[in-house]
């Protein structure tokens, strides 16, 4: 199990990265102007994916007790992609911040398309 740990003066805590993907995609799908998350498969298309498998655009890695974010996005069509951007940063850090009580280091968004919303 791949996760990040933590000591208090009870004891030590252990958050499985998956908890943190599944909670930060969470909140990323709450950010005006973000469809989904989106994989690339093969020949280069990209792959909207549905609420229930959304850690799959989302990686999280671990570097001196601080966590980094990889965003892969779907954004709605006719949107500020920095706005949006901005918006899910800023939500991400603040919210993963204090579920987990660890530090974002960084937190990279990557484009993965445009969709028009119905």
């Amino acid at each position: 199990m791949k996760g990040s740990s933590m000591t208090t003066h009870m004891g030590s805590i252990l958050i499985d990265n998956e908890v943190i993907c599944q909670y930060a995609g969470i909140v990323a799908m709450e950010c005006f102007g973000i469809v989904g998350m989106g994989v690339t498969v093969k020949g280069g298309l990209v792959k909207l994916l549905k609420r229930d498998s959304i850690t799959k655009g989302i990686a999280v890695r671990i570097n001196n007790n601080k966590l980094i974010l990889d965003f892969h996005v779907i954004v709605a069509y006719g949107v500020s992609i920095l706005a949006v951007s901005d918006n899910l940063i800023s939500n991400v850090k603040y919210k993963v911040e204090e579920f987990t009580g660890i530090e974002i280091e960084k937190i990279n968004i990557f484009v993965e398309g445009v969709r028009v919303i119905d």
